[in-house]
């Protein structure tokens, strides 16, 4: 399916080098930024659409110019005119160079990078300072359980309550003294916490972004410089950063992003056969959420296809870090673990989660009468298939395990009885990212008959 789905993209980016996606994307997000600006019921993401739209509509803008410029270095008319005597649109060599530097894969890289800064680091950092000058409404719930998770894990050991001190609580409380995370995930909220100030740039979605940078910036250059087509990058890079729902998300809650961007690193590594860094860096993303678990699962029968040496390297970290991130928590609370990660989840906690997005799980659970049965039934089908895949199939490259690891996401955030919307980001940043894979693959070591030097592969 990945095979279908990298023709079908390298086709669409076909027209005007893949210019014509760029307008796409930016025009369309420009528009969903207007229409969450004016109707979004969120305090935050009202605010992130009034300055989102503005990067996206500039982005849309430079774009438009980018394709013009590529109409006439190809000798076509630029946008709705007359085309004049060929012989006056033949550009010379220096001008075709100025034209191709200016709407080839480094400037669309550029523009990326600009509307990532303009429509989600911008908006994170004025909502974090507006935040810290005493506006309540610039943060999602997320940020402010994460803090307290990381006040409760440096005054106690452990970020999370049990369910009798959830109980004593003030019912309308109940809900942000849950942390459905890992134990990880509350060391974003260290920061808050040291600071007793409440600056802005201790707000846990600073730390988010800052991670996420590093991450994404080493898959990226991993890729590159294995041979990645740059196209190929230039779309992963949009797909993880200025996507209306990553860009939304990390401005406004951003917990999810860190996840993503070390999934994406661990595939990239395992892409350049690095399976021990690949095992850490999965592992981190397992210690902060539960979502990097099956991601960790797909690779670890990657890491089993390559042998044994690859299969302990690969474990080895990602295994040990979820494990060295939970084991004090379980030892000093281990009903308050269960209570948070497991049972809250789980629709099992005193209150139930606000995560209700319209999405067929959802639908079935609340509209049809013994909806949520059925729902988790068609979970667990789903989870079955993907199941039987990884036996009868297993994964050999980086790109198969980034696919099974899109389609098998896609079908549990469509099933899932209580999900968002933003969790999209996941699937469709794997689903993408496998066009820069394949190209990237480099063997784990070189055949018998040749004479090049095998490839170091340990961390």
């Amino acid at each position: 399916m990945w095979r279908w789905l990298r023709r079908a993209t390298a086709t669409a980016d076909g027209a005007a080098g893949g210019l014509w996606i760029d307008v796409g994307l930016y025009s369309l997000a420009t528009l969903f930024a207007v229409l969450t600006a004016a109707g979004s019921t969120l305090g935050p993401h009202r605010a992130w659409g009034a300055v989102a739209s503005v990067g996206y509509a500039a982005a849309t803008a430079v774009a438009l110019a980018q394709v013009a410029l590529a109409r006439l270095a190809a000798g076509r008319p630029s946008l709705g005119r007359r085309a004049p005597d060929p012989l006056t649109m033949r550009p010379s060599a220096g001008a075709a160079g100025v034209v191709g530097r200016l709407t080839g894969p480094r400037a669309r890289a550029g523009l990326a990078i600009a509307a990532w800064a303009a429509t989600a680091v911008l908006p994170l950092v004025l909502q974090a300072m507006q935040r810290a000058g005493g506006r309540a409404d610039r943060a999602q719930e997320e940020v402010v359980v994460i803090e307290d998770g990381g006040r409760r894990l440096l005054e106690t050991g452990t970020p999370y309550l049990d369910r009798a001190a959830i109980a004593a609580l003030a019912e309308s409380d109940r809900l942000q003294a849950y942390l459905p995370y890992q134990p990880g995930m509350a060391v974003f909220g260290i920061p808050r916490a040291l600071d007793g100030a409440g600056a802005w740039w201790s707000d846990a979605r600073i730390w988010f972004g800052l991670a996420t940078l590093v991450a994404l910036a080493a898959a990226l250059l991993l890729l590159r410089r294995a041979g990645a087509p740059p196209p190929a990058l230039v779309r992963g890079l949009q797909v993880a950063t200025v996507l209306p729902v990553c860009a939304l998300t990390l401005a406004t809650g951003g917990d999810d992003l860190p996840v993503l961007a070390l999934c994406l690193l661990a595939l990239a590594l395992v892409a350049v056969n690095r399976p021990g860094w690949a095992g850490l860096a999965v592992g981190a993303a397992a210690a902060l959420k539960l979502f990097a678990w099956p991601v960790a699962l797909v690779l670890g029968v990657h890491a089993v296809t390559r042998g044994r040496r690859a299969t302990g390297r690969y474990a080895a970290g990602a295994l040990a870090l979820p494990l060295l991130t939970a084991v004090p928590a379980l030892l000093l609370g281990p009903g308050a673990t269960v209570e948070n990660v497991l049972a809250f989840p789980f629709g099992h906690g005193l209150v139930a989660s606000p995560a209700a997005s319209p999405l067929p799980g959802h639908l079935i659970a609340t509209s049809v009468p013994g909806g949520r049965g059925i729902a988790v039934g068609l979970l667990l089908a789903a989870g079955a298939a993907i199941a039987i895949i990884l036996v009868r199939r297993p994964p050999r490259t980086a790109a198969a395990a980034s696919a099974i690891c899109g389609y098998g996401l896609l079908a549990a955030m469509l099933l899932l009885p209580s999900t968002r919307f933003g969790y999209l980001l996941y699937p469709a940043a794997f689903l993408v990212w496998t066009i820069a894979f394949r190209p990237a693959e480099v063997p784990e070591r070189p055949g018998p008959a040749t004479t090049e030097p095998a490839r170091v592969v340990a961390p």
